[in-house]
């Protein structure tokens, strides 16, 4: 329940990445990091202190690092490639279709400043297409951890997965509330709130919403279960199943396109399996724009309240 996960501080979900990939690089010989001229932005100075043996600049040059990190797969290498996550998917989607998913390498594409919280440095650097971009690849494992605690879980957990994988997180400071020095089962939802009027689905940013949006729900009577999607692909159908087939009702928040995102994914389950009202808390077919990350989520309905209004539709739908 909702009492299990209490905010222990905000921290950046990049640094989880970079104290995780600093973790596992000491537990694991054959990790290695490539960057793309953003080594400080993905938390990375802690690694190229200690291994710089297995640090690869490769300069404002993504389609040449993903090329490289394919490469590096056949010596029995595994490659975590780091840049914003605009420049991760939309800049090299080529190379990474051709050399890393069609030819099913081991990379781990961890990517950065997604979505609105990039915040100040503005729509050309945010990107909220990623998810759907990637989870059309055959083969590509999504992950979309919510916290720092979470990403630096899952930053150790993808190195013993075999295959590859697009990790997203975010830039900003941001509530940190998941369990440190959790296990992270790749594939497995995670329930935060049990319910039975509602089932809210979230991932990354939207999972802390969603957690503000059950506790005002709960003051009006509405019971919602809360489960944090964090890999998008493989979807862990089992639970959404078992969640809607209770509640009979659905909201998805994340921080993405409508189209193609988390929504769209628990929509196909839903409307294979059990079909029920679903409200979609997501960019509407937009871009983005500069300025404050929260003031941006507010702007675009990324917010608790827009949760609590969804939830509030789904339920009269029923």
């Amino acid at each position: 329940m909702l009492k299990d996960f209490p905010v222990q501080n905000e921290k950046e979900t990049r640094a989880g990445f970079g104290e995780g990939i600093h973790e596992i690089a000491a537990e694991n010989p054959n990790v290695v990091a490539l960057t793309a001229d953003l080594a400080g932005s993905l938390k990375l100075n802690a690694f190229m202190k200690d291994f710089p043996e297995r640090f690869i600049q490769c300069g404002i040059a993504e389609a040449n690092m993903i090329g490289i990190a394919a490469g590096m797969t056949i010596g029995g290498k595994i490659p975590y490639t780091t840049t914003f996550a605009n420049f991760s998917t939309s800049r090299v989607y080529d190379q990474i279709r051709q050399s890393v998913a069609y030819s099913g390498k081991n990379v781990k594409i961890c990517a950065s400043h997604a979505g609105l919280t990039l915040g100040e440095d503005g729509a050309t650097h945010q990107v909220l297409e990623d998810i759907g971009m990637m989870k059309m690849l055959p083969g590509m494992t999504v992950i979309v951890p919510c916290d720092f605690n979470q990403t630096k879980a899952a930053t150790k957990a993808i190195a013993a997965y075999d295959g590859p994988v697009y990790l997203r997180f975010g830039r900003p400071k941001w509530p940190n509330f998941t369990p440190e020095n959790p296990s992270f089962e790749i594939g497995k939802a995670q329930v935060i709130n049990e319910g039975t009027d509602v089932s809210i689905f979230a991932c990354g940013h939207m999972v802390w919403e969603s957690m503000k949006a059950v506790e005002e729900l709960e003051k009006s009577g509405i019971s919602c279960d809360l489960i944090n999607i964090h890999t998008i692909k493989p979807l862990d159908e089992e639970a959404v199943l078992q969640s809607i087939r209770k509640t009979g009702a659905i909201v998805t928040a994340e921080e993405h396109q409508q189209n193609g995102g988390l929504g769209d994914s628990i929509a196909q389950v839903a409307a294979r399996e059990c079909p029920c009202p679903q409200e979609f808390v997501a960019v509407k077919d937009q871009f983005g724009e500069s300025g404050k990350p929260v003031d941006l989520l507010n702007k675009y309905g990324l917010n608790a309240a827009a949760i609590v209004s969804a939830v509030q539709k789904a339920i009269q739908r029923k």
